[in-house]
């Protein structure tokens, strides 16, 4: 079983042992560094729950470490690192550096960590100087502190000494920029006098300053600052000071480098820093014992950030070696080893001549950057320059280890025509190789990279990433590809997809890795498809003799397509024709196949004698597999129904997939051409079994299932069952479209004359669907397919439409227009039961039959999809309940919910504790607002909702309604806010006296009125009820983030947050800018808000977006302290 699904189950079992949950809306977090030299440095400790304790993390940096600062309304991030302290407490907080980056809450990133642990966070701050909006942490607007207050810094205040300071003091390199408005203008406050620097001092406010005041700027004046970023690095212990192990210089240590997850890729940042040329070779060993580090990961490096910018202060054991070229580099290539060609003599580099190269010399050039052999040598391939030009002839044999060992000529060359440097691209150096199989195109694959064989492992698993392998292997299209677990882990070369797909080379792709998980891989030897739409199309190629040849149309039939295809493993042959996958000038095959069809593999068919040697163009065989698997359905009352079984890689096994719907399901039912989808669910079983995995998202994209399965193991697996005689086909839902009639394994069409209104009641029965709502001939288009040869005599009572009556007569064609096209009305009922009123209980859908709702991570929008529904007014509370005990629920997707008027496309059967409980507002709701608390008020009485007139309503009213929908008091009252209306207008005039609990609570006036003047339709908008504090921290702008929300105060969970979108709580605070975010974990299960991130950017009401949970992880927010006022 995957991570993810392992993390579902946990998550299951852990929620439905909580307790009830209601849903409200608050914020709060407690932020502090303690033991430092001031209040913005120390150990990073989080407040949760009440309870101080010390931060772990997984590799953070300086980009981490600014949230923190922020937070806590300090200046810049000077430094982050872990150290050991045993007095720390032994349970930590644990925040992830991928959710506090995303800018998530703090809250929603903590989760308690409860291995014992000495090893802390440390963190400094600057505590008066900032800089903002920079392209790095080393640039930006400046800004200075004092009295609790930040403001910019004038121009002609402040020069060349006083920028060094700042540089300094921030841990940034030497000024190289220094301009007024380099970075926006601001109109925050000015820094009232001159700095007057000697330049040597630690602290901008420890050197003098002026006597005079300054109150303004003049525009574009304000003081933006670039620092170089000022790392050293470099190798030592190697032969030269381009060869060695890696450490970094930061913060005035020199410490080696952890070096996470690099490849050759991340490594080529290290050589360009030395000013050395290629990476050569990297590698990781394993010291005698932990060490002070800098922990560097790839995923930083990648995105464009420097070395210093990525650090982190860590222990580790592992020492990372670097071997870089010192004297050959190619530059601007399209992988590392391909490029313009450079050579370094006294410190400098130098493009070279192509008169001056040859294919010897480029021999020599490849063999020492540990490529393979050259394959295009060729001037101003990748770009010219205007670099210097070496200056003399290379006169290599060929057989030396590096470029400048060749001899050279003595004259002397200062310049090349343009057009004539050299560009050079060396085949990829790697070597694959498939062990313990049959041949050398199947078995586990291995990796020789950097001098050591290791298994390896692909990520993602995909069959389009190992058909990339084979074709590195020169064998043919990819047959079946399985992760294999072994009984304990190893060093590996860990692959992902989206590298290799980038189309970068295999070794710039592999990670070094410890696993238990092995790929094995089995690639055609002699055949593939080459340059088709999926893996079970394309151009037709065969191998003989370790060359690849094209097929000519005339030698190659029906039959011979059927071997190639059941070779492949693929379906079928649909489509044989000449150049459909496009021309090739390569080798024609030179004899006839004359296959019978039952042969395992095209080279063991018979060919002809006579010998072919070219073939006319459009004639080179293009060739279609069907890519139909083999699925069935077993163990139930038809072949139609059951549990799913997919054969795929010659093996029968139960399929997997957690997030589907009867969408998923009607593809499967489309492939054993039975008819249309009527329920899915999941089956336990006793005990975990292998499975094929496929995700829904793949099958739905239109992928062939053996491009979706994964192998995997399960508890669970789907249940399906379609219709055996009826389907639907081109219609909006899964409940409408042109009706076709199965008889005798063919479907047909059935025309609009011998089907009526009875007869389309009994297939929306069959279907599961409501009842018809629109009978019309080619409503869903017309088609050329048989016609259904009688006239249905339903009575409407049967439970199947091959069970009614039909005609004796026959018919053979239709006319134009007239076959049957149905829409049928959505077939679910829904009910709250349980509750005080119909508007208020658990939530259950009948969907066949009557269950409970589970629903992970609703927000009240969700929610409010259900009150209308239900015909009640605007959603008020969201509960996850404990059942008594487990039993089936329907899964209800919340993403798919408000997008879908179809609920049956967003279910999936499931088995849970945890049910959803709601509750309505049964008499008022707010139409068409912003937010669940605005829009245009209607009431309803005798199940009928009405407008209500201006001139009806008033202050008082409005009061009442605001606090009878959970909102804030009023604070918009205006006809026609939220639209007009041609609805019933409310006969009576309103008469609260502001303390009723709901508005029909209130009195009313005799009178009635029937209408209501355009624009005086009352729309109303209340104030955000949502109470947000954070707790625990330095001031009331820091701390853990905490929402009360009907009545109840909770932490936020702190999952995947980032700066920009917790910026809105510094706003709902009325605090400044967001300083810092993080997910500090907990030692237990918490009750929290889970906060949708896309909802909070885009509503201004909290708890439209707050669904209630349990997590570990809880959100800590840092805003500078300085009150908000409104400006950007």
């Amino acid at each position: 079983m995957d991570h993810h699904h392992h993390h579902l189950l946990l998550l299951l079992l852990l929620w439905s042992s909580g307790a009830q949950a209601e849903e409200k809306s608050t914020e709060s977090d407690d932020v502090r560094l303690v033991g430092g030299a001031s209040r913005c440095a120390g150990i990073l400790e989080l407040k949760h729950l009440g309870e101080w304790r010390p931060v772990k993390g997984n590799s953070w940096t300086r980009k981490e470490a600014a949230v923190v600062c922020e937070h806590l309304d300090c200046g810049f991030p000077v430094s982050v690192g872990r150290r050991e302290d045993a007095s720390s407490s032994p349970t930590t907080w644990w925040i992830s550096r991928d959710c506090l980056l995303s800018r998530s809450l703090l809250g929603q990133c903590a989760v308690s960590w409860e291995l014992s642990s000495t090893s802390v966070f440390d963190i400094t701050c600057s505590d008066s100087v900032r800089l903002l909006n920079g392209s790095s942490l080393c640039s930006g607007r400046l800004e200075v502190k004092s009295n609790q207050s930040w403001s910019s810094v004038c121009e002609a205040d402040f020069d060349q000494q006083d920028a060094e300071v700042v540089c300094r003091e921030l841990g940034c390199g030497p000024p190289s920029v220094l301009q007024g408005a380099l970075y926006g203008e601001v109109e925050a406050p000015v820094w009232s006098k001159e700095f007057q620097c000697g330049g040597h001092e630690s602290a901008l406010l420890d050197c003098r300053s002026s006597g005079s005041a300054r109150n303004s700027c003049s525009p574009g004046k304000a003081v933006g600052l670039t620092c170089s970023e000022g790392e050293d690095v470099r190798l030592v212990g190697g032969a030269t000071h381009c060869t060695g192990t890696v450490e970094l210089k930061y913060l005035g240590e020199w410490r080696p480098v952890e070096a996470i997850e690099w490849t050759r890729k991340t490594a080529t940042v290290v050589c360009e820093q030395l000013d050395c040329g290629y990476v050569v070779s990297l590698g990781k060993r394993t010291g005698a014992s932990s060490r002070s580090v800098w922990s560097i990961s790839d995923m930083c490096t990648q995105l464009g950030s420097t070395l210093q910018y990525c650090a982190s202060a860590s222990f580790s054991k592992s020492i990372f070696d670097v071997t870089c070229s010192d004297s050959v580099r190619l530059l601007n290539g399209s992988s590392l080893c391909s490029g313009r060609l450079e050579v370094k003599s006294n410190q400098s580099w130098s493009s070279v001549c192509e008169a001056d190269f040859d294919q010897q010399d480029a021999e020599v050039v490849c063999r020492e950057l540990g490529c393979g052999p050259p394959s295009v040598l060729q001037g101003a391939l990748y770009g010219e320059v205007e670099a210097p030009v070496w200056s003399k002839e290379f006169q290599c044999g060929g057989h030396e280890s590096a470029l400048l060992d060749c001899r050279s000529s003595g004259s002397a060359r200062n310049s090349c025509s343009p057009g004539k440097a050299v560009g050079l691209t060396c085949s990829d150096n790697d070597v694959f190789r498939l062990e313990g199989g049959s041949n050398h195109c199947a078995g586990t694959l291995e990796l020789k990279h950097l001098g050591e064989w290791r298994p390896v492992e692909i990520y993602d698993r995909m069959p389009q990433t190992a058909a990339i392998v084979c074709a590195h292997l020169d064998c043919g299209s990819i047959i079946s590809i399985e992760q294999n677990h072994e009984s304990s882990h190893r060093l590996t070369w860990g692959i992902s997809a989206d590298c290799v797909q980038d189309g970068s080379s295999l070794r710039q792709c592999a990670k070094s890795d410890h696993s238990s998980l092995i790929t094995t891989l089995h690639c055609s030897d002699s055949v593939r498809l080459l340059n088709g739409s999926s893996l079970c199309s394309g151009r037709l190629e065969v191998k003989s003799n370790q060359s690849w040849s094209s097929v000519c149309e005339a030698d190659f039939d029906q039959q011979d397509a059927e071997v190639v295809c059941r070779e492949l493993g693929c379906g079928p042959p649909s489509v044989l024709q000449g150049a459909l996958y496009g021309e090739v000038e390569a080798p024609v095959w030179s004899k006839e196949f004359q296959c019978g069809g039952h042969e395992s593999a095209l080279l063991d068919c018979r060919s002809s004698g006579s010998a072919r040697n070219s073939c006319s163009p459009g004639k080179a065989v293009g060739l279609t597999c069907s890519d139909v698997d083999h699925v069935r359905l077993v163990r139930g009352t038809s072949h139609c129904a059951g549990t799913l079984e997919l054969k795929h890689l010659g093996e029968w096994r139960p399929v997997k997939g957690f997030d589907w719907t009867l969408k998923t399901a009607a593809v499967f039912c489309g492939y054993l051409d039975c008819g249309s989808a009527v329920s899915i669910e999941q089956n336990l079983s006793s005990s975990f079994r292998s499975a094929w995995e496929i995700t829904a998202d793949c099958v739905q994209n239109g992928s062939s299932l053996r491009q979706c399965a994964t192998s995997d193991d399960s508890m669970y697996f789907v249940k399906l069952n379609c219709l055996d005689s009826v389907r639907l086909l081109n219609g909006s839902s899964l409940c409408s479209g042109r009706l076709e009639v199965k008889s005798n394994q063919s479907w047909s069409s059935v025309c609009e004359a011998d089907f009526d209104q009875q007869d389309a009641e009994v297939v929306c029965r069959e279907l599961g669907c409501g009842p018809p709502s629109v009978l019309q001939g080619a409503l869903y288009g017309e088609v050329e397919a048989p016609v259904w040869s009688k006239e249905f005599q339903c009575g409407g009572h049967e439970s199947a439409l091959l069970d009614c009556r039909s005609s004796g007569s026959a018919r053979n064609s239709c006319s134009p227009g007239k076959a049957v096209g149905l829409t049928c009305s959505e077939p679910y009922d829904l009910r709250l039961v349980g509750g005080e009123s119909p508007c208020a209980g658990t939530l259950e859908v009948k969907m066949g039959e009557w269950r409970p709702v589970y629903a992970l991570q609703w927000t009240l929008n969700e929610a409010a999809v259900f009150c209308e529904r239900l015909n009640c007014g605007s959603v008020l509370l969201k509960q996850e309940r404990n059942q008594t005990n487990s039993r089936g629920t329907w899964w209800l997707k919340n993403d798919c919910i408000e997008s879908s008027p179809d609920l049956r496309v967003c279910v999936t059967s499931g088995i849970t504790d945890l049910i959803l409980h709601l509750t309505c507002s049964d008499s008022v709701r707010l139409l068409d607002g912003s937010s669940l608390c605005s829009g245009r008020l209607e009431v309803k009485s005798n199940q009928s909702w009405s407008s209500v007139c201006e001139a009806d309503f008033d202050q008082q009213d409005a009061e009442v309604v605001c606090r009878e929908l959970g909102c804030g008091p009023p604070s918009v009252l205006q006809g026609a806010l939220y639209g007009e209306v041609e609805a019933p207008v409310w006969s009576k005039e309103f008469q609260c006296g502001g303390h009723e609990s709901a508005l029909l609570d209130c009195r009313s006036s005799g009178s009635a009125r029937n209408s209501c003047s355009p624009g005086k339709a009352v729309g109303l908008t209340c104030s955000e009820p949502d109470d947000i504090r954070l707790e625990g921290g330095a001031s009331r702008c820091d701390g853990r983030l905490e929402i009360k929300h009907l009545g109840e105060w909770r932490p936020v969970d702190g999952s995947d947050w980032i700066l920009n979108e917790a910026a809105v709580f510094c706003k709902h605070l009325n605090c400044s800018s967001v300083i810092s975010v993080e997910a500090r974990d907990n030692s237990f299960y918490n009750q929290t808000w889970f906060l949708n991130q896309g909802c909070v950017r885009s509503r201004s009401d909290l708890r439209a977006c707050a669904a209630s949970g349990f997590t570990y992880s809880i959100l800590h927010l840092t805003c500078s302290a300085k009150q908000h006022t409104g400006g950007p």
